[in-house]
């Protein structure tokens, strides 16, 4: 058995292993106590070192996530790591066992707690033909267990896939952890507020606003207690929201490092040209800007999943026959946040969408000096062209997604 001293994690907490243990029997483990003490932590992972007692060569080596076991984040709370060494293949003698519990902050990995025992084999260990360790990862008494946190249901949880995916696909995946994501960032109709809530918590930037006339974030207290994370991840005054408009930014120009718009340009009424004018305006010469509009004549265009199976009813039928459809249909609700409404505010969501299209939308950005940066296009499998379809470009029915990121190349 051993402990160690604490080691400061992130904004000063203090997170501790202890209790950390090595059985040498027929089936080698290795566990140890993890007392995590700050509001979250991204991407923990744990690694397991045997090391020669003589020379301090590592001579073992098994890490968590290249077993097949990857948390997206751990709450404030106290876990029990634990591993089974199968694959050890090591001569009897004396050993060092350091235990090693890493994770994510500011785009960059960091060691947030370390500790080390002695470890004996009285007998040689061979790995027996298995071909890697075996982990678990669970939760002491009085912390929520692992397996109610939203990363462990994916992608059928709504709060994994704003607070985890769509962060991660702004962040890593589009803007590819540009270090911009460390200066001032702007989010243009942010909703509830949960996808800027996972940006800033993993890249911690000097500023974070997040803008929405409709005032959802509003929410964003009940949402956070409701997935387990703890209260005080609000706390930090770098992070703000305004119920404002896109048209009328309250920001002076060149303000901002990085602007995003997720599913938002689609929903403002009367058109999005004042938006992106304003964007350009406040954002930064050479700034980014992530955007991701929804596509009107794509499968996910009409935004009335909760009436309709059929992606294209809404290129189908008239419009007063689409009004009576959906005014007369009680919405069989999708797992959305907030998005509790009468079928006369859906009807009314629907007639303001924008209609985007992907060519269209590529000639206003350039002609405002956004240059394309990186860009991603999600299409269908397989469209079905009825009678009511023929009139409608291939691309624009087939093309369901388009996620991009520019650089502001403003004079």
């Amino acid at each position: 058995m051993g402990d160690v001293a604490p080691r400061t994690g992130y904004h000063g907490a203090v997170t501790q292993l202890s209790d950390l243990s090595f059985t040498a029997d027929e089936s080698p483990r290795v566990a140890v106590d993890l007392a995590q003490s700050d509001a979250i932590v991204f991407e923990p992972d744990a690694r397991i070192e045997l090391l020669a007692a003589g020379s301090g060569d590592v001579v073992y080596a098994c890490d968590m996530s290249a077993a097949g076991l990857s948390p997206a984040w751990l709450p404030r709370g106290r876990y029990r790591l634990a591993c089974h060494l199968h694959d050890l293949d090591l001569p009897a003698g004396r050993y060092a066992l350091r235990a090693v519990v890493s994770a994510k902050s500011g785009g960059e990995r960091r060691a947030i707690a370390e500790a080390g025992i002695a470890a004996t084999l009285e007998t040689p260990r061979s790995s027996r033909g298995l071909a890697r360790p075996a982990w678990s990862l669970q939760s002491a008494p009085g912390t929520v267990p692992v397996e109610e946190l939203a990363w462990n249901r994916g992608h059928e949880n709504w709060f994994f896939r704003h607070f985890d995916h769509a962060a991660l696909v702004v962040t890593d995946y589009l803007l590819a952890g540009n270090p911009l994501l460390k200066g001032r960032i702007l989010d243009v109709g942010c909703g509830d507020g949960i996808t800027d809530l996972g940006i800033f918590l993993r890249y911690q930037p000097e500023e974070l606003v997040g803008i929405d006339p409709f005032s959802g974030f509003d929410r964003l207290p009940g949402i956070i207690a409701d997935n387990h994370l703890p209260a005080d991840v609000l706390d930090d005054p770098r992070l703000t929201f305004a119920g404002e408009d896109g048209n009328a930014i309250p920001y002076p120009d060149d303000h901002f490092d990085v602007v995003i718009s997720w599913g938002s340009l689609e929903h403002i009424a009367g058109g999005y040209a004042g938006t992106l004018k304003e964007i350009r305006r406040v954002l930064r010469k050479d700034g980014l800007f992530f955007v991701h509009p929804g596509l009107f004549y794509g499968a996910l265009g009409n935004h009335l999943g909760e009436f309709f199976d059929d992606p294209f009813i809404h290129l189908k039928l008239s419009e007063n026959e689409l009004r009576e459809a959906v005014l007369n249909t009680r919405p069989e609700l999708i797992d959305r946040a907030g998005h509790d409404a009468e079928p006369e505010q859906y009807w009314q969501w629907y007639t303001e969408l924008n209609p985007i299209r992907v060519a269209d939308f590529e000639r206003e950005l350039r002609a405002l000096g956004f240059e394309p940066w990186r860009v991603a296009l999600r299409s269908s499998d397989l469209i079905e062209y009825s009678d009511e379809l023929q009139r409608y470009s291939m691309l624009d029915l087939a093309t369901a997604e388009l996620y991009l990121s520019c650089r502001n190349r403003k004079g």
